[in-house]
């Protein structure tokens, strides 16, 4: 917003010691931290009997163990009536099975789960959790399908909006969940998926 200001730390998020730097570094320069949002994420197709555990083990820990850290380290960074906002970026995999993608599944069922735990674990100190679930987004891990035509129209026959969303469409959501008029809003899950978990070739 006007008159903000902002750094950049680079940080693997799935290393204990980086991140409790990134935290210690942003609290130097900018303050007590009290909105965090957990959106660093991979995945890559494996079928379950050709998926190496290293693989296993590198997307669990960047999408799952990646947001405790985060969230950890923001909630002993707060005095105990601060109130602060955690938002994990999830998915609607974290509802809907996706074949070759068990370990994303995974991680991002489990994320649901740690948001609504952590939720009411942190209630009385006033920090709301909650998960913000893209659909199919058009961003560059999806660019496949903007750059074919047919897989893309495949991906929107299964989307009730009829289209593919815009990484715009997940960043408001986002800063609407952080701010002020979600106050009440607390271990629940925005899908932004234009319908997508609503199973539209389920008939």
């Amino acid at each position: 917003h006007d008159g903000g200001r902002a750094i950049a730390v680079e940080a693997d998020v799935s290393d204990e010691q980086q991140v409790d730097a990134m935290f210690a570094r942003a609290r130097a320069e900018l303050g007590p931290v009290d909105v965090l949002v957990n959106n660093a994420g991979a995945e890559k197709p494996f079928a379950l009997v050709d998926m190496p555990l290293d693989e296993w083990n590198a997307v669990l820990a960047l999408n799952l163990t990646g947001p405790f850290l985060c969230a950890r380290a923001l909630a002993r960074g707060l005095a105990a009536d601060a109130g602060g906002v955690i938002v994990n970026v999830s998915s609607v995999h974290e509802l809907i099975p996706w074949p070759t993608f068990s370990h994303y599944c995974a991680s991002k069922g489990g994320l649901k789960l740690f948001a609504q735990t952590i939720a009411r674990e942190l209630a009385p100190r006033g920090i709301r959790v909650v998960n913000v679930a893209p659909g199919a987004i058009l961003t560059p891990i999806n660019q496949e399908l903007a750059d074919d035509p047919d897989k893309r129209r495949e991906v929107e026959a299964e989307i009730p909006w009829g289209r593919l969303g815009q990484p715009e469409e997940v960043a408001a959501a986002v800063a609407w969940l952080a701010g002020p008029q979600a106050k009440y809003i607390t271990g629940s899950t925005l899908f932004v998926d234009g319908g997508m978990t609503l199973y539209p070739n389920f008939v």
